[in-house]
């Protein structure tokens, strides 16, 4: 059995992702594992997919893979509109591409490593079976209790207790998050930060601690940046 590479939300930097494996020194016997958003806003969507079909990668759900396949699976007379990002990429898709993004779970178990993969994360204190897709693909925050008492907005996996560890991306703004029980890996390679990958051991679990678990960390720089949101990441 091989290492596993788990890597954050690629959004169609193909070059990056590429510069990843080869940093990891990614080989066959390896397993690649991307956590949803692989595709839009970067310059290529295809490449990076014909990566995941070419290692036999796993990957989940995102909110831009959803939102592609609420547009292919809508009926003719009732399809939502797509913009600049979406539509363009849309026509462009094989019916290889369709079927990956139509096959990714909305969470993945990697068992042997005892953690979950999800694209966005959970409601804590809430079953996995009982998450809404919703919540998979889009939550960033929860509602907590500070000294004051009054409820603040704070990341998801900052008051995550587990007990399984939970491996996710999509909160760009807040970058690399390594919580006791969560690791966030979405370092926004497309608005030109990083791309950035979690690489373990067969076998081995996520080390709660944090400093060990930087060690496992592998990254790739932004060539440039590939996209320019209303509001920049930080």
């Amino acid at each position: 059995m091989g290492r596993t590479l788990l890597v954050g939300d690629v959004h169609g930097c193909r070059d990056e992702l590429d510069a990843l494996l080869d940093r990891a020194a990614f080989t066959s016997g390896d397993h690649l594992v991307l956590v949803g958003d692989v595709l839009a806003r970067g310059p290529d969507s295809l490449g990076v997919l014909d990566i995941v079909r070419r290692t036999g990668a796993s990957m989940v759900r995102g909110n831009h893979e959803d939102k592609l396949l609420g547009w292919a699976d809508a009926p003719p007379l009732r399809k939502p509109a797509l913009g600049p990002v979406h539509g363009p990429l849309a026509a462009t898709l094989r019916e290889s591409d369709w079927h990956a993004l139509r096959t990714a779970p909305l969470a993945l178990d990697l068992d042997a490593h005892d953690l979950t993969v999800v694209h966005a994360g959970v409601v804590p204190g809430i079953a996995m079976s009982a998450q809404k897709p919703a919540t998979l693909m889009a939550i960033r925050t929860v509602k907590a209790e500070g000294k004051d008492r009054q409820r603040a907005d704070v990341l998801w996996g900052s008051v995550y207790q587990g007990p399984r560890h939970l491996v996710f991306g999509h909160h760009a703004m807040a970058r690399l998050q390594l919580h006791r029980y969560a690791t966030g890996l979405d370092t926004g390679c497309v608005y030109g930060g990083a791309l950035t990958g979690l690489l373990l051991e067969a076998g081995q679990a996520v080390p709660a601690n944090v400093s060990d678990r930087r060690t496992l960390l592998v990254s790739a720089p932004a060539r440039r940046a590939y996209y320019v949101p209303a509001h920049t990441p930080a």
